[in-house]
């Protein structure tokens, strides 16, 4: 219950701001009349959000599922490069450069390529959202591998520890923030890769939405898109962040302390 109290209390100006910041907006849009099409009120898009919300849950189901997957398998492929790239000094050195090289290439440039080998349907979409996901992984957890404190790999291998028990009780835990400080990161980039991927080829989805509602200069519409990406990103975020509270207690007990 004083957690709880605490998290709102500490909470409780980011609130007044948003809420301040909603105020204004509202009084700029009555006091300069500008047009529904460019610059709508808060209060109309929440009126507009009311009105679409027997169309929102297929495109919020649609861009959850490809965000949750894409970061899924993100994630699952980042782990495995991590370690790949940590045991062997080589494979870092010949693969790391490709991998940083990956990142350069836009989103929008390498989509149609995926749609034209896989298809319309959603494995393009998955396999986006895991292009951009998973650099931020590995690099975490590299960088938090090879940071581990030597004399305790030296120590537990004095006791007789196989490299597997260093890994598992040593260097692994040591490399669990970066991990989830990685996870963070790739899961805000999940959904906004999901809505771009949408652009390319897809009947359902925020991104449609997005789009549609672009091209008919329905802006409240595309106010209510933003509104509702950004809400499933932080979702994600609290999420990984709930997580990594489970997974690494001693971490955030050492802090309240």
């Amino acid at each position: 219950m004083n957690n709880l109290r605490k998290m709102m209390i500490s909470g409780l100006p980011s609130l007044i701001a948003i809420m301040l910041f909603f105020i204004i907006w509202e009084a700029v849009v009555w006091i300069w009349q500008f047009e529904e099409w460019i610059l709508p009120a808060p209060s109309k898009i929440l009126s507009t959000f009311i009105e679409t919300l027997d169309l929102m849950p297929q495109h919020v189901w649609i861009t959850s599922i490809e965000a949750i997957l894409g970061f899924l398998l993100g994630l699952s492929v980042a782990l495995v490069l991590a370690f790949i790239l940590d045991w062997s000094n080589l494979l870092k050195k010949s693969l790391y450069p490709i991998l940083l090289f990956s990142q350069t290439i836009p989103i929008v440039a390498i989509a149609p390529l995926l749609v034209i080998w896989f298809g319309y349907g959603i494995l393009p979409k998955i396999l986006i959202v895991a292009l951009v996901t998973f650099f931020p992984v590995v690099v975490s957890v590299v960088e938090g591998l090879q940071s581990t404190d030597r004399d305790m790999i030296r120590l537990v291998r004095s006791m007789g520890g196989s490299r597997w028990q260093v890994f598992r009780l040593i260097r692994f835990p040591n490399a669990l923030p970066y991990l989830f400080t990685g996870l963070r990161i790739g899961a805000t980039y999940s959904v906004l890769a999901a809505v771009i991927s949408e652009w390319v080829g897809a009947s359902k989805g925020l991104g449609i939405f997005l789009v549609r509602a672009q091209n008919s200069f329905a802006t409240d519409r595309v106010f209510v898109a933003i509104a509702i990406i950004s809400l499933l990103s932080c979702l994600l975020f609290l999420i990984v962040i709930s997580i990594g509270r489970i997974a690494m207690p001693w971490k955030y007990k050492n802090y309240k302390n």
